[in-house]
């Protein structure tokens, strides 16, 4: 699944009960570095509530219960010495809507660091234009940087929502369903620049249809009513399922 040794992220009999629903039943598997690993499956299937355990989002929500482990890089991310900034800074997380800061486009790229206390101009520059160019984003908004980000079209801000994150320079990047209202231009350009972006990060993607999901995964798995049903390389699971109902649902009969 990866040319790197050992697993980024190791999730471990992982159970997850919110409001009295059984979200994620006795799910294990692990993720592999430098690639993009996709959930997928119909709503409900406990695909999100895998993504906001691993960044740790759901802790302030009430009347849940976890069990298992999630090690990243052979740490508990749930254990009693990890400081959650310095998580979620390592854990970057990008959801379905694109929701830019206000402000401009430098401004949005720059918030996070600036809050980790970066304030040379020169070392800001340099972050913005990295981030931008990871986030293929640098050639349309160069001459647009103080423009107001609410400026830019709705792949253009889900593109500088991708660049924010990376400007903490995580390890991991979740994304949450980045393309479900974009156009497929725009739609392209997203999976096109998650692509460029495996070779130095772990992807983790919720994505929006199956066809996405058959295009851009590494590693794919099918999860249904909170059950993690098959686990699989994506060139493998997309054209030869083992499960009956991981069949079922990439073949259009239910979902």
């Amino acid at each position: 699944m990866s040319e790197d040794t050992g697993p980024k992220i190791c999730v471990e009999n992982v159970s997850y009960r919110y409001s009295g629903l059984q979200a994620l039943r006795d799910v294990s598997l692990e993720i592999p570095t430098h690639a993009i690993t996709v959930l997928f499956g119909p709503a409900g299937g406990g695909k999100t509530t895998l993504l906001r355990l691993i960044n740790r989002l759901n802790d302030l929500v009430d009347g849940t219960h976890m069990t298992g482990r999630i090690w990243l890089d052979g740490e508990d991310i749930y254990g009693p010495r990890v400081d959650l900034p310095t998580l979620r800074r390592r854990v970057g997380m990008v959801f379905a809507l694109p929701l830019p800061l206000p402000g401009t486009v430098r401004e949005n790229v720059i918030y996070g660091p600036e809050l980790a206390g970066v304030a040379d101009r020169a070392v800001q520059d340099e972050i913005v234009v990295r981030c931008l160019k990871q986030a293929a984003l640098w050639d349309e908004v160069a001459d647009r940087l103080d423009d107001s980000a609410r400026s830019l079209s709705g792949g253009q801000q889900q593109r500088l929502c991708i660049a924010r994150s990376l400007a903490l320079e995580p390890d991991v990047l979740l994304l949450d369903e980045p393309t479900s209202g974009l156009d497929p231009i725009s739609t392209a350009k997203v999976e096109a620049t998650l692509e460029e972006l495996k070779t130095d990060y772990t992807i983790v993607i919720v994505p929006h249809s199956i066809q996405q999901a058959a295009r851009i995964a590494d590693c794919a798995a099918f999860f249904l009513m909170g059950e993690m049903v098959e686990y699989r390389r994506g060139a493998e699971i997309f054209v030869n399922p083992h499960d009956q109902r991981a069949e079922d649902y990439i073949t259009g009969r239910f979902g």
